[in-house]
């Protein structure tokens, strides 16, 4: 199997020349799991982020349950799942590969 373009689950939502955004949506089609990826050429190298909307269990606990956990724990338990097929997976590492060389070729320019 090989990477197809237009890339399946993988849409580009943003080019500035020295960064890339894409929007990867989740094999499960709840847009919940979509999360975004933003790749940039800055003075200090390459950089890759992702940015995703992630989850507490809040709604599993009571008010003071929740409470007692921030306050007890410190911190909040959160997640975040996104699922790809094998042709997304292979779509989303070759997307990056290239917005990669796109953004470092872009800054030696």
């Amino acid at each position: 199997m090989e990477a197809k373009e237009p890339a399946e689950g993988i849409l580009k939502s943003g080019d500035w020349g020295d960064a890339k955004m894409y929007k990867v949506v989740c094999d499960c089609g709840d847009p919940d799991h979509e999360h975004n990826v933003m790749v940039e050429a800055e003075d200090t190298g390459i950089s890759v982020t992702i940015y995703a909307t992630v989850k507490s269990p809040w709604w599993s606990m009571n008010r003071w349950k929740q409470v007692w956990f921030l306050l007890s724990k410190g911190y909040l338990q959160q997640e975040t799942v996104i699922s790809f097929n094998e042709q997304t997976a292979l779509n989303y590492a070759e997307t990056l590969k290239k917005a990669i060389n796109d953004v470092k070729n872009f800054k030696k320019s």
